[in-house]
């Protein structure tokens, strides 16, 4: 096969295109070429394919074949455009898209991705460009004859420090082998953006990897969590060994949170691991905690729920550790002595809330130190951690910002009982909450982390609201989209304590947003 090339375009790697182009289509071998290079503004190569190894000769269509080298000969930014024509059937986004992006990839991409990549990632390139923070791809592909696991991540102006992302996927259970960045430059765009192109592996190699199954819940964690609306912890291996989604990682981050509180021995990454180990119990778990709240499902019956109760517990059998054997049961116990949650209300915009609240019936929890209260609300996110505790249905007490992260129930537990001895002659029966700053900022002075502080504590009452029953004259309207498993409960009174005591017209306010029956005597 002789093959003409303009003596400008000719190169080793274009030559090498044509060649495996030829092996392909021909099914033999190049045994041999030569190139010849005079005077003419054309460089000739001459192709010999050796086909004694094939059974029979190949049939092939010379113009097929010549279609195929001049595809095979074009530089990247042609096919680039021509792959970009062939997906786009607009004419004029096409042809923004070319001119845009044409000359928008470095060589050291074009050596590495073909043009069909390209046009994957001008899709989350696009993305960042209209204002997303952080976009990415998990994919599996075939390199030397075996399946790898893939991530590209997509940023703006900066490329990303390797320290702020690999903890992340350490803890969603994948090591990064090697990484390959590039620097993306589309036209008439202000910025830069960068492709960070990871090489991983599964840090156990004991599971089941379904890599397509998990990309959706793998990515939907991994963006709440660099966006700091998760907590990066190992219990975000369920995301890519379980697909289990974000939502119900965060029911089971909740509810271990709250048991540490209990004085539980445990430590939380032990809990984490006890439940990344029997990934199918945790799934039973939390869809036992969807059919006991969801709104759009049957209540369920007290028969119903202890068949359901002592399936789960037919199931430990399984487990081997002792340990991980109490920490199922005590999840468990939690889950059915929860009476309301705000896990299935959403935010203004339609969006899952960024925080869980649910209101507990604490005579029924055996690892809680005495006095018991008689019901409790513990109210989590990535930001905040607040419970509020209540000796009687009647009961008034003050929330305090806590500086006890690791046992900041067992404070507000020794105020309730100070608070029942004051309220002896007011209100009969003393309550008291506390909620901790999880993240206060490093920077920006005493303002900043005083602005923290009001967000968290917003939260907090919002945590409590979603799940009180309001009162109208004489009628009790319940909590939209909450399921009850308790008597109507409209009676909540919060007051300022250590630390909030500037907080009151923010607490009324919420109050006020809420539509409360207290209004601005909240």
């Amino acid at each position: 096969c002789l093959v003409y090339i303009p003596r400008e375009r000719f190169e080793t790697r274009l030559r090498l295109r044509l060649q495996k182009t030829l092996e392909r289509e021909l099914g033999g071998i190049c045994s041999n070429y030569k190139v010849s290079q005079d005077d003419s503004p054309l460089s000739r190569v001459l192709f010999e394919i050796d086909i004694n190894g094939l059974d029979k000769v190949p049939h092939y269509k010379n113009e097929d074949l010549e279609l195929a080298l001049i595809k095979a000969g074009q530089d990247w930014a042609d096919q680039l455009r021509s792959t970009i024509e062939d997906k786009i059937t607009n004419h004029e986004e096409a042809a923004n898209l070319i001119h845009k992006y044409g000359q928008a990839f470095p060589l050291s991409y074009h050596e590495h991705y073909s043009p069909v990549q390209a046009v994957l990632d001008i899709e989350k390139i696009n993305s960042i460009i209209g204002g997303d923070e952080i976009n990415l791809e998990l994919y599996e592909q075939k390199e030397d004859n075996q399946k790898v696991i893939r991530l590209k991540l997509y940023h703006a102006d900066t490329p990303l420090a390797l320290s702020d992302v690999l903890p992340i996927m350490e803890n969603m259970g994948l090591h990064v082998i090697t990484e390959l960045p590039s620097e993306i430059k589309p036209a008439h765009y202000k910025n830069t953006i960068w492709i960070h192109d990871f090489l991983l592996e599964p840090a156990s190699k004991n599971k089941d990897i379904n890599v397509p199954a998990s990309k959706t819940s793998f990515e939907d964690v991994f963006k709440k969590t660099w966006n700091k609306e998760m907590e990066s912890d190992t219990l975000n291996m369920l995301a890519f060994y379980a697909q289990m989604p974000w939502q119900d990682i965060a029911i089971l981050r909740a509810y271990i949170h709250y048991l540490r509180q209990t004085g539980l021995s445990f430590s939380l990454p032990y809990m984490e691991g006890a439940i990344t180990a029997y990934p199918q119990i945790a799934k039973s778990l939390v869809t036992l905690f969807k059919d006991l709240f969801d709104p759009a499902k049957k209540k369920m019956s007290d028969k119903k729920k202890e068949e359901r109760v002592q399936s789960i517990h037919h199931s430990l059998d399984v487990v081997d550790a002792l340990d991980h054997d109490r920490i199922f049961r005590s999840l468990i116990g939690l889950i059915c002595a929860t009476l309301r949650t705000n896990f299935f209300q959403l935010d203004d915009k339609g969006n899952q809330k960024t925080y869980l609240s649910f209101k507990l019936n604490s005579s029924l929890i055996p690892e809680l130190p005495q006095p018991k209260p008689y019901r409790e609300i513990f109210v989590y996110s990535a930001r905040v951690e607040g419970v509020h505790l209540r000796a009687d249905k009647i009961a008034r007490g003050g929330l305090r910002w806590s500086d006890r992260h690791e046992d900041f129930r067992t404070e507000v537990l020794g105020l309730m009982k100070a608070q029942q001895v004051k309220n002896a002659i007011i209100i009969p029966m003393g309550a008291k909450g506390g909620f901790v700053v999880k993240h206060p900022p490093t920077e920006g002075g005493r303002q900043a982390y005083l602005a923290e502080g009001i967000e968290c504590y917003k939260t907090f009452i919002r945590g409590l609201l979603d799940i009180t029953d309001n009162r109208k004259g004489t009628d009790i309207i319940n909590p939209p989209n909450v399921v009850r498993y308790d008597e109507d409960d409209p009676y909540l009174v919060v007051a300022a304590d250590k630390r909030t005591a500037s907080f009151s017209n923010i607490a009324n306010n919420l109050s006020l947003e809420y539509g409360f029956w207290l209004d601005d005597a909240f």
